[in-house]
């Protein structure tokens, strides 16, 4: 009897060991095979837990943010057409994960300070808690506004701008040409800005210029 050939992998990002999920795993994972989910817990969790604390900035909330990832593509897992790999999947998921977080923490007013060991290299963060909550308050806008782009525009700037990967990686996780990857990630960051200046406080805003002649 001839052997199987190998099963295709699907792999997590490019960050750190690199860990593979073959396709025989998605697939038993997918017929409710619970090692399998476990499997994929186990290869993914570093880079979910890994975006979702550079989305919170604090450790509580990104094991809070990754618990609800994997809670989330538990039940959807059956839906997962493999159009994009798991780890594309699983990041989309985290990222609204951490939107859904973000806007609950408004809803009921609370905003909690930067971890020391996550904080802001600002040094004045350490001693203003003024400026602590507004650090807290622009990383929150900016998860809101990032899970505001559509889903292509939002895969490759969490690509390029939080994983830091090169136009030739986001490619080819992504299964575009190098060019494409970046108009997208002109057009994402076009987005991004215009949605942050939309959202910036008025008195964060810069005085109109006056528009009468200086004698």
């Amino acid at each position: 009897m001839q052997a199987p050939s190998p099963a295709p992998v699907v792999g997590t990002m490019d960050l750190g060991t690199r860990e593979l999920v073959t396709e025989e795993t998605v697939s038993a994972a997918q017929a409710g095979e619970h090692w399998a989910f476990d499997e994929l817990v186990r290869a993914t969790y570093r880079d979910t837990y890994s975006l979702a604390l550079r989305l919170t900035g604090n450790s509580a909330d990104a094991e809070d943010v990754a618990q609800d990832t994997y809670l989330r593509a538990f039940r959807a897992l059956e839906r997962f057409r493999r159009e994009s790999n798991v780890a594309t999947w699983l990041y989309r998921i985290t990222s609204n994960c951490a939107s859904s977080l973000v806007a609950r923490r408004r809803r009921v007013g609370v905003h909690e300070a930067l971890s020391e060991d996550h904080a802001l290299p600002d040094e004045r963060l350490d001693h203003d808690p003024a400026a602590r909550l507004d650090a807290t308050d622009r990383r929150e806008r900016l998860v809101e506004a990032l899970a505001g782009l559509p889903s292509k525009l939002r895969s490759v700037i969490v690509l390029r701008d939080i994983y830091d990967l090169s136009h030739e990686a986001i490619a080819r996780q992504l299964g575009i040409t190098e060019s494409a990857a970046k108009v997208r990630l002109f057009r994402a960051r076009e987005k991004l800005r215009m949605q942050l200046h939309r959202d910036r406080p008025d008195d964060d805003r810069p005085e109109p210029a006056d528009p009468r002649p200086s004698s």
